[in-house]
């Protein structure tokens, strides 16, 4: 199975400009679990944007919307 990366790249919502996973799903989902986070695509773009990918932070965000 091909990853899609540039496909993916189209949606990525990611704003971290030095990040190398962008675009690659499986691996970005893996680096934020690894970490205890979620990723970009998990989060609205206010709280993306704060680059605080805990989930708590996601939860918190959720409650407001």
């Amino acid at each position: 199975m091909e990853c899609g990366k540039k496909d993916n790249l189209q949606n990525c919502p990611c704003t971290y400009a030095p990040c190398s996973r962008k675009g690659v799903c499986c691996e970005c989902v893996a680096y934020h679990r690894a970490a205890g986070e979620l990723p970009a695509c998990f989060f609205d773009k206010k709280a993306e944007k704060t680059y605080d990918r805990s989930i708590d932070n996601f939860i918190v965000s959720r409650e407001k919307t």
